[in-house]
């Protein structure tokens, strides 16, 4: 099969040969046949060198790289890709295990699919599609879906209406592309909580947080709790399990706040020792009198381009500022930044500038990351966004 070729100018190729995957549009140096967005096409060195065959699409980033070797990406390729993907996942623990029914199958770069996500929760997969090119071949992706998984998925669900670049000349819509359910619940560690996969953020629940809900739990006893940005609740109820006195939940989205209150309903019915607060984060802060022992600071991405990493950066040190001389003597903060354009020294200094402005002595207990569900591709440090500290203040 023959593909349209793009040509790179000469030495733009090293990237490629180190095996990342995205070609640069600065990179280009010409195009030999017809390109529309999302089509495959092969890469070539100046000197028609083969070097890869990706997806193109509008923008900067003007290919996507599936393959550094030369094939055919039909329904057998893209199977093959997702079953290497299930083996890290039942290497993991995580595929048939009936505690925790909800993980990453596919995790864009970090698999070999670069555009692709796809989240299960029990029986049902969710698929969000990033690029033109991914969802061109939607259909082949939930049959390859299929046939790995087997009898044990019982529905695809598509939720790329909102992620698809708003110029791609596709009409994605929401809804399932293979069978059908009504149960949206799902189990992490033994907790049980409501996937808002029809409306919510991203796939419905954040499951890279599943290893540091569970580190958590283990410092929640018999402390006051405050979990800012708590979307779904995730943290509040690992808190609650955990013998926390009080926690208290802060989301802006009335819609996150009822999540959160069916979520913990869910695991502690009746249980008065949480309220929830639909409200700023940051007006929370500055106002509340309340006394908190461990604070969770995990608020969606301050940053998704480049040219706003100033903004983003001041953003977490304000957060980190007013949690730090908010807390009580000895409390424990468990701060994120989800932001991909964020580096980890950069977010690091974001805190440390915090704490240097309180003049409280904080010590850092744990360095967190994304779980092996959301593998970083080693080619690709792009693919390493989930970031966080676990600070103790004096």
């Amino acid at each position: 099969m023959e593909f349209a070729k793009i040509i790179l100018k000469p030495g733009k190729e090293q990237s490629i040969l180190r095996y990342h995957p995205w070609i640069f549009s600065g990179a280009i140096k010409s195009v030999s046949g017809e390109i529309e967005e999302g089509d495959i096409v092969e890469v070539l060195d100046s000197n028609n060198n083969f070097l890869a065959i990706g997806h193109s699409q509008i923008g900067s980033i003007s290919v996507r790289i599936i393959s550094f070797t030369r094939v055919v990406p039909d329904e057998n390729f893209w199977e093959d890709k997702i079953k290497k993907a299930l083996a890290v996942r039942e290497k993991a623990g995580l595929f048939n295990n009936p505690d925790t029914n909800a993980f990453r199958l596919v995790h864009a770069e970090g698999d070999g699919m670069p555009g692709l996500i796809v989240d299960i929760y029990n029986q049902t997969a969710v698929m969000q599609i990033h690029t033109v090119g991914m969802y061109l071949i939607k259909d082949t992706l939930c049959n390859a879906l299929r046939n790995v998984i087997g009898p044990n998925l019982k529905a695809v669900y598509n939720k790329s209406e909102g992620t698809i670049p708003f110029k791609a000349d596709v009409s994605p819509e929401n809804g399932f592309m293979f069978g059908k359910t009504d149960d949206k619940t799902a189990i992490e560690n033994g907790l049980r909580f409501n996937v808002d996969y029809e409306k919510g953020q991203k796939t419905g629940f954040f499951v890279d947080q599943r290893e540091n809900r569970a580190l958590l739990e283990k410092y929640s006893k018999d402390k006051k709790v405050l979990n800012l940005f708590c979307y779904t609740g995730g943290f509040s109820f690992y808190a609650l399990r955990g013998g926390a006195s009080v926690v208290h939940s802060v989301d802006s989205s009335e819609r996150a706040i009822e999540l959160t209150n069916k979520n913990v309903e869910f695991n502690f019915p009746g249980d008065e020792r949480h309220r929830s607060f639909a409200e700023d984060a940051f007006k929370y802060l500055n106002h509340s009198g309340q006394d908190y022992d461990l604070m969770i600071l995990d608020p969606p991405a301050f940053a998704k381009h480049l040219n706003v990493v100033p903004n983003a950066l001041q953003g977490y040190r304000k957060l980190n500022t007013r949690a730090i001389e908010k807390i009580n003597p000895g409390g424990i903060i468990f701060t994120f930044s989800c932001s991909q354009v964020i580096s980890k020294d950069a977010f690091r200094k974001a805190v440390f500038s915090a704490a240097a402005k309180t003049g409280r002595n904080v010590r850092i207990l744990h360095q967190l990351e994304q779980p092996a569900d959301h593998p970083v591709n080693i080619y690709h440090p792009e693919s390493e966004y989930l970031k966080g500290l676990v600070l103790f203040v004096e």
